[in-house]
């Protein structure tokens, strides 16, 4: 009769459900047990597989190049990252207000691992995220356009709580994605939230953009609707790779 019971509760979708009961029924010490006790434990596992499930989800969606999480932030290394202003960013009230961040700095200080590591964080927390470097988004935005499914990709990408732009501006923008980016950043304003990260600071963005009406545009939008973090130092692969050198020459 309980074999029966397992196989409903999965036939249900219940499997969280039915991998608690298998287990009771595994352990005699759980027939001491209050029925309330057993009950309550059923539902709190079922409520973990779906949490879990969910996330797995979630950064399957999310398509993060790098696994890296808010924990493991390193603060030691001197690259200008300001602790108490990254711990008031890591409670991501900015994307429940739908505000973005702009990461700055040069290559190597951190900025797509402080992205992912907020984007991870994101779907812990429930919140869907996709991260997507700059010249691909702009690929796949004209792709759209020559489809004709342009708008329906704009709609895709605007239920996604927290978009990821990483690279902004490593390639030139042509006409058409300078038309095709403003109306991405407009569909998102006050929506949705963006993360954005850059070799350059937000002030030489202008400049990258030809068509000054657009420019005007796109920057009055990200930068009255974005808080900033701009790194500095060197590059942490090449401290990491001289320390790795340096072990490996006084290793015997």
């Amino acid at each position: 009769m309980m074999q029966n019971t397992i196989d409903q509760l999965n036939t249900l979708k219940l499997f969280g459900m039915a991998a608690e009961l298998e287990r009771q029924l595994g352990n005699p010490t759980m027939n001491d047990l209050p029925f309330e006790h057993r009950v309550r434990s059923m539902v709190d596992h079922e409520s973990t597989v779906r949490e879990n499930k969910r996330l797995q989800m979630l950064l399957k969606k999310a398509k993060l190049p790098i696994g890296a999480s808010i924990e493991d932030i390193d603060y030691r290394t001197s690259r200008g990252l300001d602790k108490p202003t990254m711990l008031s960013l890591t409670n991501l009230d900015w994307v429940r207000q739908q505000n973005n961040l702009v990461i700055t700095g040069p290559t190597g200080t951190g900025k797509t691992w402080l992205a992912c590591a907020l984007a991870n964080y994101a779907c812990r927390l429930g919140l869907s995220a996709h991260f997507v470097r700059v010249p691909m988004l702009m690929e796949n935005l004209l792709s759209a356009r020559a489809s004709g499914s342009f708008s329906l990709r704009l709609e895709q990408l605007k239920k996604i709580e927290l978009l990821i732009l990483d690279d902004w501006g490593i390639e030139t923008f042509s006409k058409r994605a300078q038309n095709d980016l403003l109306e991405l950043v407009d569909s998102r304003l006050g929506i949705r939230s963006m993360i954005i990260t850059s070799q350059f600071p937000m002030s030489h963005w202008h400049d990258a953009l030809d068509n000054k009406t657009v420019a005007d545009a796109i920057m009055d939008r990200i930068a009255h609707s974005s808080y900033t973090l701009q790194l500095s130092g060197e590059s942490l692969r090449k401290i990491k790779g001289a320390t790795r050198k340096s072990n490996k020459t006084i290793s015997p």
